[in-house]
């Protein structure tokens, strides 16, 4: 290989060095990050020869040149290029800092909630049994509750202990993100505990049912009587129309007592600011002034900015919304629901959706007067469903178990109405699945208003919703959430089979199994072997089993031929062999992969199952390392093959020339049932592959 042009085409085809902002490599890759991916010419380096492919992943831009070539050519974008040279692990944290400002919030948002997803992964399927058997009209006229007395203690305890994560979860996000932000994280526990603390008054009970209805109904005090209003709120109070908060006079404030029950901004914001001050008391102190007086004063400043400034703008951001909404949907119909079902999701992300009651709730009790009823519910159903759908498709396309998981677990929460497992664990972390169901509810609230579909109670906003919807309104409901559904869905997994969308879906263990794929170096090189052996361009079965073209392989880097050319095999038993007498050039601790390079310079690729690397070894016991000298027939690995399909892995195994470049087509290619050591390909010399 020419390392110097390769090296000079590569940067070319990337935008120039001044596009690159950092760059390292592995074993086998150059791991980019970009300034501007519109610049990189994909086609041009994937047409390169002397080139393996390209890739998008971890926010990089990644080259497969391969072992042996890429730290010559890195050397050269490095001495003269001009590229900046950087290890892996800062390439990686380059990448994480990539994107603009929302883009970077976003991912800050998801790291945080990704650690507390079991608990609200939990707590939203439980609601949903709870809301199955309390909801009336799903099962008759009655609630599986009424119709069962003796069901309703169980209901009770399910709906107590899955609402805890929800009501405490300022705890929760307290706790993370103080780790996200460097803080201690039993001082964000403490004042995320404070934030919802018994001795004030729930954010939920300022906005059930007497105190919204009568709120509104009120609105004629004054034009601007708002929640947020003193004079509104002294006069409702001493009428007994709203709960009246107890207040701190603080620095000549009046400070209400109230709880930020389910709220994720103002947590967030509050554990920013005390992780700061106490990581600028850390520099200043030491010793025991720093160990008594850094949580003191932290806390304490903390506390006073929690509730004298982050809390009241919070609550008057609260209140803009839920105003701006009501005018909005009234002011412009269709144009109004459309606006209003693309930013839910988004609402909810905050938390601030906890204020919609208030206007949800006069809505329902207007009904009485020939009102009729709620926007709100049916557009919050069409958001949830969307979100769900797209996590779902997720699910049916990531090969990652933790990220399926997340993505089944809570896709199934978001379609019964708890968005926030599928938001935060899946649809945030990603991105494009958030924007998708964003998109499909904007449409899904744009036809509710259109079709007027209203609701006449509160209830699970998804699915099951349906009971809490106008019953001449509940056929156009359903229709109109499959159809949000199977277009959310089907969006996302078309988009999710694009390239941009696997490189988004691609995790640290397939790039790990992405580097063990690629073993080739580009010049036939003739190796010294063992006496007797077999110099000839035949390929054997390494492998009892069925063979099937590369085609049928389900991952699309051995299907597409982006690693070379050659067949797979579905294994029926035993060992996996050496197809031709070799040298061992790669071969993986994890035992699932092994590079061979023959006495005639060719170089084959075995990969045993598919990412099965993810099995960190695990049911494979490697007989060889990399230098040993091996002979046609001689064993590799012995697989438990029924071990890794038992553990989900697929065990087809694909055989791969990984220098076909250097030689001519394959010949002789046998299909259906093969025994270990039949012929199972042949490889046409170069001279030959040149006169053809």
């Amino acid at each position: 290989m020419d390392h110097a042009r390769v090296a000079k085409d590569v940067l070319t085809y990337v935008g120039g060095a001044e596009n690159i902002s950092a760059a390292a490599h592995c074993a086998t890759r150059l791991r980019l990050v970009l300034n501007d991916m519109d610049k990189v010419d994909q086609k041009a380096l994937d047409k390169d020869p002397d080139l393996k492919g390209t890739f998008i992943a971890g926010g990089m831009f990644q080259i497969i040149v391969g072992p042996g070539d890429v730290d010559h050519v890195f050397k050269e974008m490095v001495t003269k290029g001009g590229v900046k040279e950087v290890s892996k692990d800062e390439a990686k944290e380059q990448a994480a800092k990539g994107g603009n400002p929302v883009s970077r919030f976003i991912k800050m948002v998801a790291d945080i909630f990704v650690p507390i997803l079991p608990a609200l992964i939990a707590g939203g399927l439980m609601m949903a049994i709870h809301n199955v058997l309390t909801a009336e009209g799903m099962f008759g006229d009655q609630a599986l509750t009424q119709r069962w007395a003796w069901l309703e203690d169980y209901a009770g305890l399910i709906n107590l202990v899955s609402s805890a994560a929800f009501a405490f979860l300022p705890v929760l996000v307290g706790f993370s993100a103080a780790k996200r932000f460097g803080g201690n994280v039993y001082l964000g526990a403490a004042m995320g505990a404070a934030m919802v603390s018994t001795s004030l008054l729930s954010a939920y009970s300022m906005s059930d049912e007497v105190a919204a209805s009568n709120f509104w109904l009120y609105q004629g005090i004054g034009t601007n009587c708002s929640l947020t209003d003193a004079t509104c709120i002294a006069q409702l109070s001493s009428e007994g129309a709203i709960p009246a908060p107890d207040t701190w006079s603080l620095f000549g404030l009046s400070v209400d007592k109230i709880g930020y029950q389910a709220m994720v901004i103002p947590v967030l914001a509050v554990t920013w600011i005390m992780s700061m001050i106490e990581k600028w008391l850390h520099k200043r102190l030491s010793g025991t002034a720093d160990f008594l007086l850094t949580p003191l004063i932290t806390l304490l400043v903390t506390g006073f900015l929690t509730f004298v400034v982050v809390g009241p703008f919070t609550r008057i951001l609260s209140d803009g919304i839920t105003d701006g909404i009501a005018w909005l949907y009234n002011t412009v119909g269709p144009v109004g629901g459309l606006l209003f079902g693309l930013v839910y999701s988004p609402i909810v992300v905050t938390g601030l959706h906890q204020s919609f009651p208030a206007i949800e709730l006069p809505l329902i009790a207007e009904m009485s007067n020939g009102g009729p009823g709620s926007f709100i519910f049916p557009i919050a159903s069409m958001a949830n469903v969307a979100q769900g759908a797209v996590a779902l498709a997720v699910f049916f396309n990531t090969r990652d178990p933790k990220l399926k998981g997340l993505a089944g677990a809570g896709g199934a929460s978001a379609v019964f109405g708890i968005t926030e497992p599928a938001i935060f664990g899946v649809n945030l972390r990603l991105r494009w699945p958030f924007f998708i169901g964003m998109g499909a509810a904007a449409l899904g609230g744009a036809m509710v208003a259109i079709l007027d579909i209203h609701s006449q109670a509160l209830g699970a906003a998804g699915f099951v919703g349906f009971v809490s919807i106008v019953p001449d309104d509940i056929p156009k409901y359903i229709v109109l959430e499959l159809v949000v559904f199977a277009l959310a869905f089907a969006a996302a997994f078309g988009y999710a089979r694009s390239a941009r969308g696997r490189a988004t879906l691609a995790t640290d263990a397939d790039e790990a199994a992405l580097e063990a794929e690629v073993t080739a170096a580009h010049e036939p090189v003739v190796v010294e072997l063992p006496e007797g052996a077999d110099s000839d361009f035949a390929i054997t079965a390494p492998i009892e089993g069925t063979a099937i073209a590369l085609s049928e392989v389900e991952d699309q880097t051995f299907a597409s031929g982006m690693l070379g050319p050659g067949l797979a095999i579905v294994p029926a038993s035993g060992p996996v062999v050496s197809p031709v007498d070799g040298e061992i050039i790669v071969a993986f601790p994890t035992g699932h992969a092994y590079g061979i390079r023959s006495a005639s310079g060719i170089e084959l690729l075995i990969h045993v199952g598919m990412d099965t690397v993810q099995l960190e070894g695990k049911h494979f016991t490697p007989k060889v390392q990399a230098g040993d000298q091996v002979l046609r027939g001689q064993t590799l690995v012995e697989v438990d093959w029924n071990g890794v399909t038992d553990a989900g892995y697929q065990i087809v195994t694909p055989i791969v020339v990984s220098n076909a470049t250097a030689f001519g087509d394959l010949t002789d290619q046998a299909s259906g049932e093969v025994a270990r050591e039949d012929s199972l390909f042949a490889v046409t010399p170069a001279a030959q592959g040149a006169e053809a």
